[in-house]
């Protein structure tokens, strides 16, 4: 279970404001990725809190409630779009994501905990933790806050583009999303440099 244990490590070292950064969507052929940080208060704890491929979306929603809501837990957001996606590449689109969301943070951060290998010229001071959602409380709250995220704007999405069922798989790769593609073609928030949309878009005799 995740603790703040890494938190509370860097607060002896001098950083007051640790944050937690986590990122979800960084493999579909569709869609945003979505970034979000997060700074909890001392003390915080939560019996149901944990890296948010472990939770059901019914207990990610909930989650996401109880977080965004409370007025000592402080957090921001940021989208990669398909278009940045596609000129920076998905990592350079992630890392900027993380980059944003973590400065959109009042008061800013002195130190960022990422979940996953450290990023390269990171603007706040940070390190890499693997599997750190599943080993911070506030890595395991930014993971639910960037997935419920993503989630509700590829629900939007599936109003927008029905024929691809974005309501069922996200954006990822699964058998009907591939059918789909092959049937109609890439849509505008596909991924054009990701390959197995990148090859329907091509011209084939």
């Amino acid at each position: 279970m995740p603790s703040l244990f890494f938190e509370q490590e860097k607060q002896k070292e001098g950083f007051k404001f640790v944050a937690g950064i986590d990122e979800a969507g960084r493999g579909p052929l569709a869609g945003p990725v979505s970034a979000a940080a997060v700074i909890l208060p001392d003390g915080f704890s939560h019996r149901l809190l944990d890296d948010s491929k472990k939770l059901t979306a019914k207990r990610r929603e909930a989650l996401y409630e109880e977080l965004t809501n409370r007025d000592d837990i402080i957090w921001a957001t940021s989208l990669g779009d398909v278009e940045e996606i596609d000129s920076i590449n998905i990592l350079g689109s992630t890392h900027a994501a993380m980059g944003r969301a973590a400065e959109a943070i009042t008061p800013r951060p002195d130190y960022c905990l990422i979940d996953g290998l450290a990023v390269p010229r990171f603007p706040i001071p940070s390190e890499g933790i693997v599997k750190g959602d599943g080993k911070s409380f506030s890595i395991a709250a930014a993971s639910v806050i960037a997935k419920v995220i993503r989630d509700r704007i590829m629900l939007g999405y599936a109003d927008q583009y029905p024929e691809y069922g974005f309501e069922r798989h996200k954006g990822y790769g699964t058998k009907l999303h591939m059918e789909a593609l092959k049937k109609h073609g890439p849509c505008p928030i596909h991924r054009k440099s990701f390959a197995p949309v990148a090859q329907l878009s091509l011209p084939l005799d």
